[in-house]
């Protein structure tokens, strides 16, 4: 929405607030003339007629509000309100708890449910509702503001009030925290970092300040710092769980899974409705191999929480479950649920697709995925043609020149070994067949180097072109090397004492020029796999996080297609630097490329690298399970079962990549 239409509505509420409701009525109307779907001024007409007593009226607008935006939490107070005035509690009580779901700083919806659940003897819950209810009220009126315009990802807005707040009491706590919850939430996570390092030192027993700190730490992949911020945590208030949980968690980062696991199972012996403690206990157990535990976990989350979908989800990535009949028709009824949220929704949607497919229901399958995707679209903001104009500056920038006039710069180690590629390309097995030799650890999809491109690129304007990479022409040799030896000291957490290790961060193909100047000794390796099994297994798949271009099939077959350009690119300035490894080469002929991708390592055949499946170490992504399996060749050509609908994808990709694959 345009920020004409925003001062408009604005505009709008508040000749609602001053009860000149015939001009606010004339005014919504012109608005929604102008744009049917414009649901900020729909939800203002709500809130009118609701106000003239036309209460039905108000539902049936509110109705096309929230179909517009389901994250509306002020759509669903408003509903509650309409509601509670007609005597309709249960209705009521589930659209506040909606309300609250979507936003929970929504005063209104906080002191009105608990009311209601005091009324119905629920007085755990209506306690604990008053008690936040109590906190928020006490907030200062531009903070209650800014929270709420958080929650509607207002952030311009928010962060102007915010900051002007800021400005009048430069050391209040809670204005720091939220904003350094804006820089989260926008992605400006030094900021975020700096605000609340300075928070902690104003205030070294405010926990809250200490536990986002922590949490903006680990975002930053900085694992040992926000570890010793959890121990601090922990050292202040032994008892309190969530600070328990945040010391396990930050563990599990750093690789201590014993610990972690035993904090897990201490706190579940204290509580057991928290969906989320078990839902991160699953994965702990599932990243070490323990899979009957992690199934046993995800069960008892959704039991937690039975509209969880991330529980069943989980249950599904773990690629070798099988759903139980009534799994199958709980999701089937939540996934219809109004009630249900949206990330809900996405969750049940690709479990069910996984479902299908196990009994070769294809049909049922790809409309589950189908649905599942444009669930999680509708979530995110990805744009083709920008992330096209970021791989031609990789190959505009970094050409022979410049890896000519920077050669033998950098920091020297040969430590690094970097699988890149697409998601789903097979890297989860490269990396566990390298693991099983005597000289290589596997450690996880480290985001260290995309973390020293974001800082290279630097803070920018909204439609400010980011200084990375063309900033690579004007390093010099000592920062070159100052940021390899960044890039090895700060994944020192991860490793033992192997001489080599690997970095299996898929997206760090687009970086290929980054990491051999300030590494120019490291080793990569470009996992490919056909390119509609590839894409489609990733059509398939919900991240936890980021591949944003895997949501659509003509999205994904265009990033394909760009990623293959951008890979000749990185062949032709830097050749013999990359080894390209085709997954069903190695399905067909494992030895043979086996000894292949060792010989371009420099490293001595072991007879443990083919079998693979033996070694025991953590795996973290959604290949773990299958991993720990002799290799099979049965999910090679599995797109096959959805060729009738793929023509988005083969367009996409073109004829070139789908005949010469293998060639390119």
């Amino acid at each position: 929405m345009s920020e004409a239409t925003i001062v408009s509505v604005d505009e709008i509420m508040q000749l609602v607030k001053s009860n000149d409701l015939l001009k606010a009525e004339d005014l919504a109307l012109s608005l929604i003339k102008k744009d049917s779907n414009d649901s900020d001024a729909l939800y203002a007409l709500a809130v009118i007629h609701r106000m003239n007593n036309n209460l039905e009226e108000s539902l049936e607008t509110l109705s096309q509000v929230i179909k517009l935006k389901p994250n509306f939490g002020r759509a669903y107070q408003e509903r509650g309100t309409i509601y509670f005035h007609q005597n309709r509690n249960d209705e009521a009580i589930n659209a506040y708890r909606l309300a609250l779901a979507h936003n929970n700083s929504l005063v209104m919806s906080l002191r009105t449910l608990a009311g209601l659940l005091g009324k119905r003897g629920e007085l755990i819950e209506a306690n604990a509702l008053l008690e936040t209810y109590k906190k928020l009220s006490k907030l200062p009126p531009e903070l209650l503001a800014v929270r709420n315009m958080m929650a509607e990802k207002r952030y311009l807005k928010a962060e102007n009030i915010c900051r002007a707040f800021m400005l009048k009491n430069p050391m209040h706590v809670e204005g720091m925290r939220l904003l350094a919850d804006l820089g989260v939430k926008t992605n400006v996570l030094d900021d975020a970092e700096f605000i609340l390092e300075s928070a902690v030192e104003f205030e070294p027993n405010n926990n809250l300040a200490r536990f986002d700190y922590m949490n903006v730490l680990y975002r930053r992949q900085k694992y040992t710092e926000a570890l010793e911020q959890a121990t601090l945590l922990l050292k202040n208030e032994p008892d309190n769980l969530d600070y328990k949980i945040g010391f396990a968690n930050q563990s599990v980062a750093v690789g201590d899974y014993d610990q972690a696991l035993l904090i897990y199972e201490e706190a579940l012996t204290k509580v057991k409705n928290r969906s989320d403690l078990y839902l991160v206990y699953g994965h702990a157990l599932k990243t070490i191999g323990n899979t009957n535990d992690a199934i046993n976990a995800y069960r008892n989350s959704y039991e937690a929480r039975n509209n969880f979908g991330d529980a069943y989800w989980s249950l599904a990535n773990l690629k070798t479950y099988k759903f139980l009949g009534k799994e199958v028709e709980s999701m089937k009824v939540y996934i219809d649920d109004p009630s249900t949220s949206v990330d809900d929704k996405a969750h049940f949607c690709f479990a069910l697709g996984k479902h299908y497919e196990d009994n070769c229901k294809y049909k049922d399958a790809f409309s589950y995925f189908t649905r599942g995707n444009e669930l999680r679209k509708s979530q995110l903001e990805y744009t083709p043609a920008l992330m096209r104009q970021r791989f031609k500056a990789q190959m505009d920038i970094c050409n022979k020149n410049l890896f000519e006039s920077k050669s033998n710069m950098g920091a020297k180690a040969k430590d690094p070994i970097f699988i890149v590629g697409l998601p789903r390309a097979g890297s989860t097995l490269l990396e566990q067949i390298l693991a099983s030799h005597s000289q290589v650890e596997g450690t996880y999809e480290l985001p260290n180097i995309a973390a020293i491109a974001y800082e290279l690129g630097g803070r920018r304007k909204k439609n400010e072109e980011p200084k990375y990479p063309l900033c690579l022409r004007d390093l010099s040799n000592n920062q070159l090397k100052k940021y390899g030896e960044s890039y090895l000291s700060d994944t020192m957490v991860h490793r033992s004492t192997f001489p080599y290790f690997i970095d299996k961060m898929p997206n760090n193909f687009r970086h290929i020029g980054l990491i051999s100047l300030i590494l120019p000794n490291a080793k990569i390796i470009d996992a490919r796999r056909h390119p509609l099994a590839c894409c489609f297994s990733g059509f398939k798949q919900l991240f936890a996080s980021g591949q944003e271009f895997t949501y659509g099939l003509s999205e994904i077959g265009n990033y394909y297609k760009d990623y293959i350009q951008l890979m000749s690119h990185w062949n032709e300035v830097l050749p013999g630097k990359i080894h390209k490894v085709q997954y069903e080469n190695v399905v067909s002929n494992i030895e043979t490329e086996v000894r292949k991708l060792l010989n371009f390592l420099d490293l001595p055949f072991e007879e443990q690298c083919l079998d693979f499946h033996k070694t025991k170490r953590s795996v973290r992504t959604a290949s773990s399970e299958q991993v720990r399996q002799p290799i099979y060749a049965s999910g090679i050509d599995q797109w096959k079962n959805y060729e009738e609908f793929l023509k988005p994808l083969k367009e996409a990709l073109g004829e070139n990549i789908l005949n010469n694959y293998d060639k390119l």
